[in-house]
């Protein structure tokens, strides 16, 4: 996928409302060779989708081993209300002594205040390291299901 097709799809509006989310589903080669997909939190920070760990994470070893991933975020319960976008990349992995900012201001969305308090102070007596997982997108589509902007196979079968 060319850059302009790539920037073009991930500022679609519903494609930037689906990054702002806080929820995804994470595709990767397991160690055994078998696929995975997994729920995950995550941050789009305007680049990257970054996914923050336990160092003793399973995923951790997958991806040092087998980097490419791919990420569905999805919203809507209804055919008309469906949204989806897919990301294909490689993942890089970093090792963070503390907590992420990045792990912070994901679990932020979604506490208030007080709530986000509490959390900061266990997470950082649990982890005193993390693995911060940046994926940086190389293809994506963003489907919107009631708008019309479908798979292009099923746009040919419904539309000729």
């Amino acid at each position: 996928m060319d850059t302009d097709e790539l920037h073009r799809e991930l500022h679609q509006q519903g494609a930037q409302d689906l990054l702002n989310g806080v929820s995804a589903h994470l595709a990767y080669t397991g160690t055994d060779g078998y696929p995975r997909v997994i729920p995950v939190g995550f941050l789009w920070n305007g680049e990257r989708v970054i996914i923050c760990t336990a160092t003793t994470s399973p995923k951790v070893a997958a991806l040092s081993a087998r980097p490419h991933v791919a990420v569905a975020i999805d919203a809507g319960n209804t055919p008309d209300g469906a949204k989806s976008l897919l990301l294909r990349g490689v993942a890089t992995l970093d090792t963070v002594d503390g907590v992420p900012d990045e792990y912070l201001a994901q679990s932020a969305k979604t506490m208030d205040k007080e709530q986000q308090a509490v959390f900061e102070r266990e997470v950082r007596r649990v982890y005193p390291q993390m693995v911060r997982i940046s994926i940086e997108p190389t293809w994506a589509r963003f489907f919107d299901y009631g708008a019309g902007r479908l798979p292009r196979f099923l746009d040919q079968l419904i539309n000729g």
